[in-house]
């Protein structure tokens, strides 16, 4: 443990700005003489008392509910201090200034400052405190996060669910089984004469088997919580005027992006999170995909161009989007012909530019204005109607479908990514020790170099093997107070 871990650390706990209740929080060791200080009495444990809250000059800054809370049974499994004060800016930092200054005054009694080294938290060391204090794991002090930063009510319930210990433990019942068949494994290193035999007969092969369909499961529900955390990312794209805009429209419910008959309208991408059955999807629309040399192409819709090349290179899903009415040929076959050739040349792009496992959806749009043997030869894809609504339902589910959502929100339990890459790190080296353990002459020493690396990448997401860059990284990400 770091020598930070050690001070006594006080931040406001509510979100910035104004409300009817803010919160200031101090944890630390032996918070008594502070409480004294600060509330005028010590205080019952776990009881809210109402009292005035005033500065080192005794002017009363504030009236309000103060909370002690005795170690180990406190959020951060320290002695913790919650004042309750009204939601202003100003008056919650009064009162951290007020807890600052009472800690660095001298105690008559010993002789040393109320609460020596009291200083201002960092970004999510509550919380760090907590998970270094054993009060909860690490993947559930991520879940915290998630709970706090979910943009959807399916979201919102996985990382409770995950807060509650659900996922951990999925990961402590895959470390048990994985600890027993190591230990066999390692055993039989201490008797070479006999170690196929007694392999054999404890049904290695069945127990490796046996946890490597266990992992399948939890690696599946772990993605699908990856999901529910990160979003996927839909970029709109196709020519100009195929409707780009009305989709995203229509999709989101309101009128986000501007729309006009004038090719080029959309100059840069718009952004807008929605959800489809609880999952939530960062729609991105993006100019019309062209010929950047064209005459009428301006500078201005030459960058927004590029960038829509941007957001479709890191896509998780794209919709490429046709202009059914502009395949129609009742005027001059040319158009159709070039429109047809434009978008050829922009699915070559596309396939060229994107990894092979992001999902291309073909929509046919304007399909309340195509003529009926336009609408017959269409093959593949999903046909629409942005203005009328018609096929959307479709392409919301095509959509859920093609970037792999699968699992019943109840059974979900939030994860992160690197989660899912450390089950999936797990995962390869049971093929490689399933691979060896199946070999007529096992090299005993390998297969339980497998198992303890399987065991290490397991043990990283609950946070019993994890370095502390790592532990710094994902605590800075919280916000000051949590």
């Amino acid at each position: 443990m770091l020598a930070r871990h050690h001070d006594p650390i006080a931040a406001i706990a509510t979100a910035p700005g104004r409300g009817a209740v803010g919160i200031v929080r101090v944890s630390g060791k032996s918070l008594g003489p502070l409480v004294t200080a600060l509330c005028g009495r010590m205080l019952a444990a776990r009881q809210a008392t109402y009292l005035p809250f005033c500065d080192a000059a005794g002017q009363t800054i504030d009236q309000g509910l103060a909370i002690y809370f005795p170690a180990p049974h406190s959020y951060t499994g320290e002695d913790v201090l919650e004042l309750q004060a009204h939601g202003g800016p100003v008056v919650l930092q009064l009162l951290v200034t007020a807890c600052l200054e009472a800690a660095a005054q001298w105690d008559a009694a010993t002789g040393q400052p109320r609460l020596a080294g009291l200083r201002l938290a960092q970004p999510g060391e509550f919380t760090e405190r907590a998970f270094l204090n054993d009060k909860i794991d690490l993947a559930q002090a991520e879940a915290i996060a998630d709970l706090i930063d979910a943009s959807t009510e399916t979201a919102a319930r996985s990382a409770a669910r995950s807060l509650s210990g659900e996922f951990s433990k999925e990961v402590h019942a895959l470390l048990d089984k994985l600890v027993h068949l190591r230990m066999l494994v390692e055993a039989t290193l201490d008797f070479p004469e006999e170690d196929i035999d007694f392999l054999k007969k404890a049904d290695a092969q069945g127990q490796l088997s046996g946890l490597q369909q266990t992992l399948a499961t939890v690696l599946q529900r772990a993605g699908q919580g990856a999901i529910l955390r990160e979003g996927i990312k839909v970029v709109i794209a196709g020519q100009p005027n195929a409707g780009k805009s009305s989709l995203l429209n229509a999709l989101a419910g309101a009128e986000l992006a501007i729309v006009t008959p004038v090719a080029g309208t959309t100059r840069d991408k718009v952004t807008q999170l929605i959800q489809i059955d609880g999952v939530p999807l960062h729609v991105v629309d993006t100019a019309g995909l062209r010929d950047s040399g064209l005459p009428e192409v301006d500078e201005v819709e030459k960058i927004g161009i590029a960038r829509a090349w941007s957001e479709i290179h890191s896509a998780d899903a794209v919709l490429f989007l046709h202009d059914l009415t502009r395949q129609q040929t009742p005027g001059d076959l040319r158009i159709a012909l070039n429109y047809l050739a434009a978008d050829a040349d922009i699915a070559a792009a596309i396939a060229a530019k994107l990894p092979v496992n992001t999902a291309v959806i073909d929509v046919w749009n304007k399909s309340d204005q195509a003529a009926p043997e336009v609408l017959a030869g269409i093959q593949g894809g999903i046909v629409i109607s942005a203005k009328t609504g018609a096929g959307l339902q479709q392409l919301r589910q095509h959509l859920l479908q093609v970037v792999g959502w699968q699992a019943a929100p109840e059974g979900v339990f939030m994860a992160r990514e690197r989660h899912v890459h450390a089950l999936q790190q797990v995962r390869g080296r049971l093929e490689k020790a399933a691979a060896q353990l199946g070999t007529q002459a096992p090299a005993l020493d390998l297969l339980a170099e497998d198992l303890r690396q399987a065991q290490n990448a397991l043990s990283g997401i609950t946070g019993e093997f994890t370095p502390d860059d790592l532990l710094g990284e994902i605590f800075s990400k919280f916000c000051i107070g949590k």
